[in-house]
């Protein structure tokens, strides 16, 4: 079995070409997975290849993760920041008041308290996320480049299961639905902000219809899972908006609430991948039909 991972935000990885960012986060992310096997119960069962789907180097071509600092948010990167804020609890100020007369620091740190994280992390996080949605869904080109990069990965790969993580979930998501030849057995999101209003939903390709996104052709099963503390997976439950099979919470830290890191060492996780090792890979004859063609 071939698992294929989609990257969420903040991982541009610099001068690296594609294919060795990918391997370097992948050899990151194999021990995750391992761990997540052992955690599961599941140590006694081969762990699945892991590829990684690296699109950040055309999200953010040439650029560094740039600066965090709020202060360095665009007026619209600040609009997402705000959409994000107010999804995951912030009080929304009086309409008479606006948003845009309450400090946004003052909101992240509200935020972070409330909730027991650092707020130099949730910080860094929401400048981030913002930056990088704001990138995809603003920038054509990047965005067909970034859904691009998921479909030749998956054709080369032939995963089984397409774990796709923050920001990853929306690339695939539209990649899936971008590509009609791309089919894979369990679609697997992870920490994902799919469904967050003002910021991603209503932006999205194809557009929801009545308040409801659609399911991809492409994934026989489509699970969701989200971390209780993730302040980035918000609404957590995507089948509130999405018509997915199964939605599970899971716990993996207070403090590191939504690296992939640590959702891989998750049993959880394993348990949702493991269950699809008894059946061949899809797409192994098609696979073996483009390798020849490569030679």
């Amino acid at each position: 079995m071939t698992v294929l991972v989609v990257h969420g935000i903040g991982n541009h990885q610099g001068p690296r070409t594609r294919h060795q960012a990918a391997e370097r986060l992948a050899d990151i992310w194999r021990p995750a997975l391992a761990a997540g096997y052992h955690d599961a119960g599941l140590g006694h069962l081969p762990v699945p290849d892991l590829w990684v789907a690296y699109y950040a180097n055309r999200l953010l071509p040439g650029e560094a993760q740039g600066a965090s600092d709020i202060a360095s948010l665009t007026e619209d990167e600040a609009a997402i920041a705000w959409a994000w804020a107010v999804a995951a609890g912030v009080p929304r100020p009086a309409e008479a008041q606006g948003l845009a007369t309450v400090p946004l620091r003052q909101a992240l740190d509200w935020l972070a308290r409330r909730n027991g994280k650092l707020a130099v992390q949730l910080a860094r996080a929401a400048v981030t996320f913002a930056r990088e949605v704001h990138r995809y869904f603003s920038n054509p080109v990047a965005r067909a480049a970034s859904r691009e990069a998921v479909a030749d990965e998956m054709r080369r790969h032939a995963p089984t299961v397409l774990i796709a993580h923050s920001l990853g979930s929306v690339v695939a998501y539209e990649a899936l639905h971008a590509y009609p030849d791309l089919r894979v057995e369990c679609f697997l999101t992870l920490g994902s902000p799919l469904g967050l209003a003002g910021g991603v939903f209503e932006r999205l390709e194809p557009a929801p219809e009545y308040g409801l996104g659609s399911r991809p052709t492409g994934a026989d099963t489509w699970v969701d899972l989200a971390d209780v503390g993730d302040l980035v997976a918000v609404p957590r439950h995507l089948g509130d908006r999405f018509p997915v099979d199964r939605h599970e919470d899971c716990r993996i830290g207070s403090l590191d609430f939504h690296t992939l890191t640590s959702y891989l060492s998750c049993g959880l996780i394993a348990a949702a991948v493991a269950p699809y090792a008894e059946t061949p890979a899809r797409g192994t004859m098609d696979r073996a039909v483009v390798e020849d063609g490569r030679a």
